[in-house]
């Protein structure tokens, strides 16, 4: 199978999307109803401040209790909406932030933070001139607004009818912020509309129900169930533990400076994406094969280059005095485990 290829269909029930490259599993979003959506909105109620922290603890529906970082100038009782921004580690509260915005896949309304703004992604004069004209003769909301990557191939229309959808949206949201009790007012996207917004480049799209099993997917979903990564010239294993994810890098038996490069260099590419189709995020520390410290810029860089198309925001903190390199990633998704099972 070549190209690109997105498979819309469910895992034990659960609404899934996977993408595949050449055959090759390369993405998978899988919906989990036993926690609110990353993107939901909520009117939430503030309940007590962290006091050291700076943080506030929120009142959502049905009981649960979310996390805002800045909580500056809050007071208990207080509403206010908030956005959730990923998934809460095991019983901690669920991360959100204040500042809302409404995305799609053209257009990210943003109400507060006001003026309009093309993805810097977009490099063509002519395309740039193009999204200034259509936000100059068709937006006239208070609201702020970037226009999306996507909007480079897409037709003005769709482009317009995207952002009146997200200012409507934006409208109705905001209509509802006050109030003495806590409430949902949206659900976030499930994995069949995130493919929609977020796998945007041109793929075959598949819809029919037992296509995972069809087209091979269950047998690579099968294959997340096991830390090992085989490499060329070497293995990986990624293993989460409560505190971190631990990632080692391993040669076999040729423990060359040439074997030590190749094996890591492989797994610096390889990384971003076990790491995504796993879910996992946080604190992660990756032990590479020995190797020399002139090796170590070819490595850090061919990571920069594979996270910077990643789309999970992840920060490489750098080297450790014992030769470890350190990341920080984003808990957007939910991890793997636990989620087929």
């Amino acid at each position: 199978m070549k190209g690109r290829t997105i498979v819309l269909d469910h895992l034990n029930g659960a609404e899934a999307a996977a993408r595949l490259v050449d055959g090759k599993l390369d993405d998978l979003l899988i919906d989990d109803a036993n926690a609110p959506r990353p993107g939901a909105i909520f009117r939430g109620i503030c309940d007590r401040p962290l006091k050291g922290q700076g943080g506030m603890m929120l009142r959502l529906p049905d009981g649960v209790t979310a996390f805002l970082r800045a909580g500056k100038g809050l007071r208990p009782g207080q509403p206010l909406l908030v956005q959730v921004t990923g998934y809460a580690e095991g019983g901690k509260a669920i991360p959100v932030t204040d500042r809302v915005l409404f995305k799609s896949r053209y257009a990210i309304v943003t109400p507060g933070k006001p003026g309009a703004n093309i993805s810097r992604q977009i490099a063509d004069d002519d395309t740039i001139d193009r999204l200034r004209l259509l936000i100059n003769e068709t937006y006239d909301a208070d609201y702020g607004l970037i226009l999306r990557s996507s909007c480079a191939a897409a037709d003005d229309d769709a482009i317009s009818d995207d952002i009146s959808a997200m200012v409507a949206l934006a409208d109705a949201v905001l209509a509802d912020a006050e109030g003495t009790t806590p409430e949902a007012l949206t659900e976030g996207d499930g994995p069949h509309l995130l493919a929609w917004r977020e796998w945007v480049a041109p793929a075959e799209v598949v819809t029919e129900d037992g296509s995972f099993a069809h087209l091979g997917v269950l047998d690579q979903i099968e294959d997340l169930n096991h830390p090992l990564v085989p490499l060329d010239g070497g293995t990986m294993y990624v293993e989460p533990t409560r505190a971190l994810v631990a990632v080692d890098v391993n040669t076999g038996g040729d423990t060359s400076p040439a074997a030590a490069l190749k094996a890591n260099l492989a797994a610096s590419r390889a990384l971003p994406r076990a790491l995504r189709l796993r879910g996992l995020g946080g604190q992660i520390t990756v032990d590479f094969a020995p190797m020399s410290k002139a090796h170590r810029k070819q490595v850090e860089q061919s990571l920069r280059a594979g996270f910077k198309a990643d789309g999970i925001e992840t920060s490489l903190v750098g080297w450790t005095p014992m030769g470890c390199f350190e990341l920080q990633r984003k808990r957007e998704r939910r991890p793997f485990t636990g989620l087929t099972t």
